[in-house]
């Protein structure tokens, strides 16, 4: 039974449960968008936002660079993405989920980070770029069974 265990072992012991968590959240932070397991995303989505939180004051930010050794991805944390995180008070990840891996049938999602409001909005400008995709296709096709009917015309 699980009674009073906290928060998932993913088959490892402690110090390869940090290790992972690590470098996930630094990859997080560099590349601002990862694909992982359903499973590893909600295990670290707590972590990243208990991270950032700490960020945020400048009294902290040693905690955070104690558990981030990367120095490229405190700096990242610390002058980009605590400009565009400040206004929020958690919530900083968005995970998506892509489906099933082949090998294992595991659930991968894609964990990115919430974005400001001007990126926000340019990604519904390229949602509407596919219906514009799909017109096209159906003025080729129209014009692909034109040819077609034309063709059977000048046969007969």
């Amino acid at each position: 039974m699980r009674h009073n265990v906290y928060g998932k072992h993913l088959s490892r012991d402690k110090n390869e449960r940090t290790a992972l968590f690590k470098n996930l959240v630094r990859a997080l932070i560099i590349s601002e968008k990862i694909e992982t397991t359903e499973t590893k995303a909600k295990a670290i989505k707590g972590l990243f936002d208990k991270i950032v939180n700490q960020a945020k004051s400048p009294s902290t930010r040693r905690l955070v660079s104690q558990y981030i050794v990367d120095k490229e991805a405190v700096q990242k944390l610390t002058t980009d993405l605590l400009g565009r995180l400040s206004e929020r008070t958690s919530g900083y990840t968005r995970i998506h989920k892509l489906g099933r891996r082949l090998g294992d049938g595991a659930m991968v999602v894609q964990m990115s980070l919430v974005g400001d409001a001007k990126k926000e909005a340019q990604e519904p400008a390229a949602k509407t770029a596919k219906p514009a995709v799909e017109k096209a296709k159906k003025e080729v096709k129209e014009k692909s069974a034109e040819k077609k009917t034309t063709a059977k015309k000048e046969t007969k």
